[in-house]
């Protein structure tokens, strides 16, 4: 059975470990990145603003676990606006709260989300924006270029964590015990190829970025992507893995 690398945080990493298993793939969790809730931002008032940005589970999970805890009218308030999520999974998240969401852009990037937005919804509104310490900043760009205001407010941060296992993982990539390195973030794959120390991997390991913002990320370092797949999501991601495996 293949083995397939995955870098995400050990918390997040079952239900896609899962999926590899179900296509019949072997998995080694290295985790490259670690997911803390961040601390000192107060919460916003959602009926202030047209819609909110949802780019990630993390994004969900951290905001709106605190508002549940601690300000459950203003959860009510959200359930009022546009909510806009970048990804299945982060849809079905929000869903979990009772929270609809507007049509998923194909791709899940910010990119192709914002694309599939009138200028005229953005123009002269404000938004509120739940990201990641790491985040590019292309959902609150658009909005300014369009004549919006955008309110981003860092609700969870991204560390790299303790590193003991590189050495283990190295031998293994290196004995070609590892056939597919995962990555489902620019960062994950960023700290990964910082902890190892090199680029350079053995003929027939292949690299798999989970969309293109990961890709483009992969590429900036010199690695070249063999596999992203058609939907950017976890059954997608393992199923794309297995496929070019079997070939």
């Amino acid at each position: 059975m293949k083995c397939v690398l995955v870098t995400r945080p050990k918390d997040q990493a079952g239900a896609f470990v899962e999926e590899l298993k179900k296509n019949g793939l072997d998995s080694f969790v290295f985790p490259t990145i670690e997911i803390r809730p961040s601390s000192g931002w107060a919460i916003p008032d959602v009926s202030s603003y047209y819609g909110a940005f949802f780019t990630s589970p993390n994004s969900v999970r951290y905001f709106l676990e605190r508002l549940s805890r601690e300000a459950p009218a203003e959860l009510e308030k959200l359930r009022e606006i546009k909510v806009f999520a970048v990804g299945r999974t982060t849809a079905a998240d929000l869903a979990a709260y009772g929270i609809e969401t507007e049509p998923l852009p194909k791709v899940a990037d910010a990119v192709n989300l914002m694309q599939t937005i009138a200028p005229e919804e953005i123009s002269d509104k404000a938004f509120l924006f739940l990201r990641g310490s790491l985040s590019l900043g292309t959902i609150p760009k658009v909005i300014a270029e369009r004549g919006g205001r955008c309110d981003a407010v860092t609700v969870y941060e991204n560390h790299p964590p303790d590193l003991e296992a590189t050495g283990e993982v190295r031998r293994m990539v290196q004995e070609g015990r590892i056939a597919c390195l995962s990555f489902t973030s620019p960062s994950t794959a960023e700290n990964y190829f910082r902890a190892v120390g090199s680029t350079t991997l053995p003929e027939g390991v292949l690299v798999a970025a989970i969309g293109r913002t990961t890709s483009a990320a992969l590429e900036k370092i010199g690695v070249k992507v063999d596999i992203i797949p058609e939907y950017y999501d976890g059954p997608h991601f393992a199923k794309a893995i297995a496929d070019a495996l079997a070939d």
